[in-house]
């Protein structure tokens, strides 16, 4: 086999969404499993639309995924002048001619052939149009298209797609298809094709979407003098309702910057969307990047659409839950010095990074990220339910007040009371703390769990946790009387 190349052409018309993401882990994963090219190419054609902004958007994106080009990124409007000599060649070899044909006149015969219920396509009014026509039309100063000359009425034309198996299309269902407008500018089926043909790309791994441009695709490569890629065409991500994830209709919640600013593992991001849409043919879901490049075969992805399980709105679980479960396995059990370099920026974004914890607290600091991720899905979990380990700035759970606290108003009183009784503990350890609580429960004649949940909702503001004795050693004892003191009158003057 010749070095296999792949591309990914995104268009800059936004952000790098979850569906373009997807596209661009395929041919990436494809890429690397056979020591081939991934080629970035940007399709910055519409000049109306492609933003620096949303360039430099997908450009980060990939980055933050770690899907990583060989080549580019390349831009499609930098090529212009071959798209152009493309077209002029196809005129010159009479693949392709001058249409003359109006709106007006083209409205017109779509509208009768609705009306006589017949297939609606151009039917080839120019197409033999003799060069003495042609000069005198061009004379007379009138605006034309150029047009892409169907070599065949009969038949079948198809191709073998990796995906879904033989493509066919009857020749009496083709048209004579446009590939430069009246403005001279080519359209994105010619340009694609040149562009591929000129980066030499031997696969194309794109969404069911685009094989609408296959067959003319193929065309023109053939009508080019090239061979056409291997094509495979992956089944469309929907939502609920099996509309299709796009930018416009669902907005950031489809944006990869969106995983990234709250709080996904990028890699927990790329093994889940790989999963969305393909199979290794096993159970395994969780995968390291070796271990996906050696299992990806563009035959295991899926014929079906896939459905994205979006929650929008939801605070916690804003998303698939298949997303957040992978995302939250990462978390769990990457290396604790992995998950601090990635919690840094949101803990500097919530203003409660500490110098400190690179210094002389990062032992202490790694050891609370290690005891709290446990019950953690996403990294932006460490400074909002995790908050109360690092600032004395932290929110109570309503629910942690009304089922632990509340329902005995006594606890206005034992707990300060307590504080007093903690200040002489020592030593100040969980074995320790365990007994001075028991005891101290029994003395106000209460079971040991109201007392050491009421502390948990106080201290912490949550109403779960690691064990209790172990946060009190672990925040360390000038914190935990503090609090018990100065945070209990004030849950009480919430409560009214």
């Amino acid at each position: 086999m010749s070095e296999v190349r792949l591309r990914f052409p995104p268009s800059p018309t936004g952000y790098l969404h979850i569906g373009g993401a997807r596209t661009a882990i395929y041919n990436w994963l494809y890429a690397r499993k056979h020591n081939g090219k991934l080629i970035l190419r940007i399709e910055d054609t519409d000049a109306e639309r492609s933003t620096e902004e949303s360039i430099k958007g997908i450009i980060e994106g990939l980055e933050w995924l770690g899907i990583d080009w060989d080549e580019g990124p390349y831009f499609q409007t930098q090529y212009a002048d071959e798209h152009v000599e493309a077209a002029r060649k196809l005129l010159e070899t009479g693949k392709a001619y001058k249409c003359f044909c109006t709106k007006e006149e083209l409205d017109a015969k779509r509208e009768a052939a609705l009306k006589a219920k017949q297939d609606i396509k151009y039917d080839g009014t120019c197409r033999n149009l003799t060069p003495e026509q042609v000069a005198e039309k061009e004379a007379a100063g009138l605006p034309y298209v150029i047009r892409f000359k169907t070599p065949h009425r009969e038949g079948v034309i198809g191709y073998d797609d990796k995906v879904l198996g033989r493509i066919e299309k009857p020749w009496s269902a083709m048209e004579d298809f446009v590939i430069v407008r009246s403005n001279g500018k080519p359209l994105y089926l010619l340009c694609n094709v040149v562009d591929d043909i000129r980066d030499r790309i031997t696969h194309i791994i794109r969404g069911q979407d685009h094989m609408t441009n296959t067959i003319r695709q193929i065309l023109i490569y053939e009508a080019l003098g090239a061979k056409a890629p291997v094509f495979a065409h992956m089944p469309l991500t929907l939502d609920l309702k099996k509309a299709k994830i796009s930018k416009r209709s669902h907005g950031e919640i489809v944006a990869v910057q969106f995983y990234r600013d709250h709080g996904f593992i990028p890699w927990a991001l790329v093994n889940f969307l790989v999963l969305l849409g393909w199979s290794p043919g096993t159970d395994q879901e969780i995968f390291s990047k070796e271990e996906l490049i050696e299992a990806f075969e563009i035959e295991r992805i899926n014929k079906s659409n896939s459905i994205f399980n979006y929650r929008k709105g939801d605070p916690k679980f804003f998303t698939d839950p298949k997303a957040i479960n992978i995302n939250a396995h990462y978390l769990r059990t990457m290396s604790i010095e992995e998950i601090a370099e990635l919690a840094r920026p949101f803990f500097e974004r919530a203003g409660i990074w500490d110098t400190a914890f690179e210094g002389e607290r990062r032992e202490w600091f790694l050891k609370v990220l290690d005891m709290t991720r446990e019950r953690f899905h996403t990294l932006v979990d460490f400074t909002t339910e995790g908050r109360a380990w690092f600032s004395d700035d932290y929110e109570f759970d309503p629910k942690a007040l009304k089922k632990n606290v509340y329902k005995h108003g006594e606890l206005r009183e034992w707990l300060p009371a307590l504080a007093d009784i903690l200040e002489g503990t020592e030593p100040w350890n969980a074995e320790n703390l365990e007994q001075v609580l028991r005891d101290y429960a029994a003395s106000v004649d209460r079971k040991p769990g109201v007392i050491i949940n009421a502390m948990r909702a106080v201290i912490t503001g949550q109403i779960k946790g690691p064990s209790m004795f172990e946060v009190l050693e672990v925040l360390g004892k000038d914190v935990c009387i503090r609090r018990l003191r100065e945070k209990t009158p004030k849950i009480f003057e919430m409560k009214g």
